[in-house]
């Protein structure tokens, strides 16, 4: 069961993602498991592995934003990274960008 102490040990800044949701830990706890709901890393490794960048920063952006409004900073920071370099159309090998995001993904979802 995912809880504000296996949430920092993870490395999400709980303080802030808790102020986003008025310091109410049942309503952080639910926006915490929506995000984990709306993660699609394995479309998004789908996207970049036949190279349709467009379909890859769409699916990056909106797990961006959905990881950063509960401040799931260590899955955060390389989704966001590479949603920065598709908007930016980086001509760069992507993969161990990937890679840290799937490393990533499989660490917060052990969580729960």
């Amino acid at each position: 069961m995912i809880t504000l102490d296996t949430l920092r040990a993870y490395g999400a800044n709980v303080d802030e993602g808790l102020q986003r949701c008025m310091n109410m830990e049942a309503f952080y706890l639910r926006m915490i498991g929506m995000a984990k709901d709306s993660l699609k890393v394995d479309e998004l490794k789908a996207a970049m592995d036949r190279g349709d960048q467009d379909t890859a920063f769409e699916l990056a952006h909106g797990m961006k934003g959905a990881l950063l409004n509960v401040a799931v900073t260590p899955l955060a920071k390389p989704i966001a990274e590479l949603s920065d370099a598709l908007k930016a159309h980086k001509d760069m090998d992507y993969s161990a960008l990937m890679d840290e995001i799937l490393a990533e993904r499989d660490r917060f979802i052990a969580l729960f």
